[in-house]
Formats: structure tokens, C-alpha cells, sequence
């Protein structure tokens, strides 16, 4: 994969997710690009005051933080905490590299309401669990 394939991808996935938080003031920002030991990644954010969805991207979608401050949680254990794990459609093994972006879409808008609209009260604590044992997902599958 370029360089430009790995920008491209990444900026045609976040017009994806744009949808689901430029409604809620949620701007996205190509924050790196560079080539690494894997090759060519690149990643941005999208982010409103005090929140950022920080998104990573090398041959496909991979690492998704959001951040409250300065609680964060990624992608995979918000799913897990919030009771909806198994509902949720992303992580995902897809055939298109793009696919992923529709599946974390689809995530926020049906479960990550405390983030792109709540006050936090239900994220800070849960950002503190993982925060406090960073093994309390060890062995689930």
C-alpha cells in the first residue's frame, strides 16, 4: 500500500463516519502519516472541545480510542462495558477495506450516545475500569 492509498482510505472512511458526528460538532483532522515496519498507516481524529474519536488506519481500520478528557477507552472494551458486545459490527474482518468504516458508524450512532451527546457520566466510569485493571478482558473471547 502508498502512502496516498493509506491517506485516501482513511479519508474516505471518515467521510463515512462523518455523518454519524459532524451533526454534533465532531470535526475530522489528518493527524500522521508515515511508513513504519508495516508498511504505510496513517491517522486522524475526529474531535469537539473536549472529546476526539482517534482513528488508525494501515491496510485496514485498526485502532479506535475515544477520549473525554482525559478518560479514554478503545473501541472494543466501550462495546464490552456497555453490555452490547456481540451487537456491535466493528472490529470486523471485511473482504473492503471501507467496510469497517460503515461498521463503526453503525456502532456509534446505535451505542455511543454518552459520547457523541451525554455528559460523560456513563463513559468516565467506564474508562476507569479499563484504566484501573487494564487485564479485566484477559481470556474473553
Amino acid at each position: 500500500m502508498s502512502e496516498k492509498s493509506a491517506l485516501d482510505l482513511l479519508t474516505a472512511g471518515a467521510k463515512i463516519i462523518a455523518p454519524v458526528l459532524e451533526p454534533h460538532g465532531f470535526v475530522f483532522k489528518i493527524e500522521t502519516h508515515a511508513k513504519g515496519s508495516g508498511g504505510w498507516f496513517a491517522s486522524g481524529s475526529f474531535t469537539r472541545e473536549n472529546r476526539s474519536l482517534e482513528l488508525h488506519f494501515r491496510q485496514s481500520l485498526g485502532l479506535v480510542t475515544y477520549h473525554i478528557d482525559q478518560s479514554l477507552l478503545n473501541h472494543e472494551a466501550y462495546m464490552r462495558l456497555l453490555g452490547v458486545y456481540g451487537e456491535n459490527q466493528y472490529p470486523d474482518f471485511p473482504d473492503e477495506p471501507l467496510e469497517s468504516f460503515r461498521h463503526l458508524a453503525a456502532d456509534i450512532e446505535n451505542h455511543c450516545k454518552d459520547f457523541t451527546t451525554g455528559d460523560g457520566l456513563q463513559f468516565h466510569p467506564l474508562a476507569a475500569m479499563v484504566a484501573k485493571d487494564s487485564m479485566i478482558f484477559k481470556g474473553i473471547p
